[in-house]
């Protein structure tokens, strides 16, 4: 889970491209660096994100069965929600109890 700004978006083959600056990682189980590529499997624009807009997005590692892959992945029916304080402050909050 991170908060990042959406910088550019690109259809690659049947998958879209977001390059994203990281701007909060909240949690995440896999290191995060400043600018990161995120990965959805359709072309569709589901989830809706557009370029210059700030969103939570809850993302997940996939590497390949040959390990030679290794990217984030957001699902089309994953989490990404524009970001707001609020949102920042329901994460701080439940950081608490997990």
């Amino acid at each position: 889970v991170f908060q990042g700004r959406i910088l550019a978006r690109r259809l690659m083959g049947q998958e879209t491209r977001y390059e994203v600056e990281v701007k909060k990682p909240y949690r995440h189980r896999f290191p995060l660096v400043s600018r990161e590529y995120v990965w959805v499997p359709s072309t569709c624009g589901c989830p809706p994100l557009r370029e210059g807009g700030e969103y939570l997005l809850m993302a997940r590692q996939h590497v390949n069965y040959e390990r030679t892959l290794n990217r984030i992945l957001l699902q089309e029916d994953g989490y990404a929600r524009p970001w707001t304080p609020r949102e920042d402050r329901l994460l701080r909050e439940a950081a608490r109890h997990c």
